[in-house]
C-alpha cells in the first residue's frame, strides 16, 4: 500500500466533527422516548367518556348491521325494479359499511385511550417449546387481559361481543335471496325453460328469426326462444331469458365429436348451447373461433364446443347444456325440445 493510500484511510476514519463516531464503535442505544402521560390516566372522567364512547360505538355497529337486515326486507330486490334494486343495494351497503366502520373505530379509540400505555422492551430469545414458556406465554395472556381491562370493562367487553355477533347477520341475511321463494324445487325450476319443440330460435334482443343459410362458418349468435322477446319485464323477461339464454356458433360438421345419441341436436355444423355457466351460473359469452372454446369471464371456466361444450379448463363442474335445433319448412332455426338437463350452476349436486 502506498504512503498516500494509508494517509488517505486514515483521514476518512478521522471525526469531522464532534458527533460522529468511529467505524469500529457500535452503535448506541438511543433509548426510549420520554413518557407521555394521557389524559384519561390522569382524568377519571375523561376515562369514563371514552369507555362510554367506545361501548357506543360497538352498540352503532349492532344498530348498522340490524338496519341492513332491515334494509334487505324494506327494499326487497326481487321487485327487479331500477329504484328498488339501487335502494336495495345502497342501503345495505351503509348498513354493513357502519357496522364494520364502528368496530374498528371502537377498537382503535379502546387501545388508545384505555389499554396500557406503558413502553416495554423484549429482548431477543431462542424460542423454545419448555413448560417454562408456555407458562410465561400465559402470564402474558394474563397480564394482557389485566392491562386492557377487556376482563373488567364488562360494559366495552359486551358490547364488542354484541357487534361481531351482530356483525354476520347481514350476511347470512343476503344467503336468502340465493333460495326460490316459492318452495320449488330448484332443480325443477331450472330443468325447465321456454324452449320447447317447433319453437324458433331468434336473435337476442331484437327478436328476428334465424335461417341456417345465414349463420356462416366461425360465427356466434346470442339467442333466446321467440316467445321471450315478446314478454315485458313486468311479465318475468328477466327471469325466463335468464334460464333461456343460448350461444349458438357453426363450425365444420367434421370438427364436431357427438355421441350417438345427439346426432341429430345439431343442424349441418349449427350447435347451440346454454350460455349460464355451470359453476355459479355468470354469462358464457366469450368465443374464440380458432378452439372452439367458450370462457365464462367471471371465473375462467372454458367448455370446448366441438366437443360437447365439455370443461376444460376452470371450475366449472359440468359441461354446459345443449340445446337441440332442426329447422322447419323454410329453413329457419327452431328447437327440437327444451334442455334435457338442468341449466346453471351445480349447486345442489346435478348429475
Amino acid at each position: 500500500m502506498s504512503h498516500d493510500e494509508q494517509a488517505g484511510i486514515e483521514k476518512a476514519q478521522q471525526p469531522s466533527s464532534g458527533l460522529a463516531v468511529s467505524i469500529d464503535d457500535p452503535v448506541q442505544n438511543p433509548g426510549m422516548p420520554p413518557h407521555r402521560t394521557r389524559m384519561t390516566d390522569k382524568d377519571p372522567k375523561s376515562a369514563k367518556a371514552a369507555e362510554r364512547a367506545i361501548y357506543g360505538l360497538f352498540y352503532l355497529s349492532v344498530a348498522g348491521s340490524i338496519w341492513a337486515v332491515a334494509a334487505y326486507m324494506l327494499f326487497p330486490i326481487e321487485d327487479m325494479q331500477y329504484t328498488s334494486i339501487r335502494n336495495n343495494n345502497m342501503f345495505i351497503g351503509l348498513g354493513i359499511a357502519l357496522s364494520l366502520l364502528s368496530i374498528g373505530v371502537g377498537a382503535i379509540h379502546w387501545s388508545k385511550t384505555l389499554m396500557s400505555d406503558k413502553e416495554h422492551v423484549e429482548e431477543r430469545h431462542p424460542t423454545q417449546g419448555t413448560p417454562e414458556t408456555r407458562a410465561g406465554a400465559i402470564e402474558v395472556f394474563e397480564k394482557a387481559n389485566e392491562e386492557s381491562g377487556f376482563g373488567r370493562r364488562k360494559m366495552i367487553r359486551n358490547s364488542l361481543f354484541a357487534a361481531l355477533a351482530a356483525s354476520i347477520l347481514p350476511g347470512v341475511t343476503l344467503f336468502r335471496g340465493l333460495a326460490p321463494h316459492d318452495g320449488n324445487d330448484p332443480v325443477a325450476l331450472l330443468k325447465q325453460t321456454m324452449w320447447e319443440s317447433g319453437q324458433h330460435l331468434v336473435r337476442d334482443p331484437h327478436g328476428t328469426r334465424i335461417k341456417a343459410s345465414d349463420v356462416t362458418i366461425g360465427s356466434a349468435f346470442h339467442v333466446i326462444p321467440e316467445s321471450l322477446a315478446g314478454l315485458s319485464h313486468h311479465d318475468g323477461y328477466l327471469d325466463e331469458k335468464a334460464k333461456a339464454m343460448v350461444l349458438m356458433v357453426r363450425m365444420r360438421p367434421d370438427q364436431i365429436t357427438e355421441r350417438e345419441e345427439r346426432k341429430d341436436w345439431s343442424y349441418d355444423g349449427i350447435v347451440a348451447y346454454s350460455k349460464v355457466c355451470t359453476h355459479v351460473g355468470c354469462p358464457v359469452a366469450l368465443y374464440e373461433q380458432h378452439t372452439h372454446h367458450l370462457l365464462c369471464p367471471c371465473h375462467q371456466s372454458q367448455f370446448d364446443v366441438s366437443d360437447e361444450a365439455k370443461v376444460v379448463f376452470g371450475p366449472a363442474a359440468r359441461p354446459l347444456p345443449q340445446l337441440p335445433i332442426t329447422v322447419d319448412d323454410e329453413g329457419y332455426l327452431v328447437a327440437k325440445s327444451d334442455f334435457t338437463e338442468p341449466v346453471g350452476p351445480s349447486f345442489w349436486e346435478i348429475h
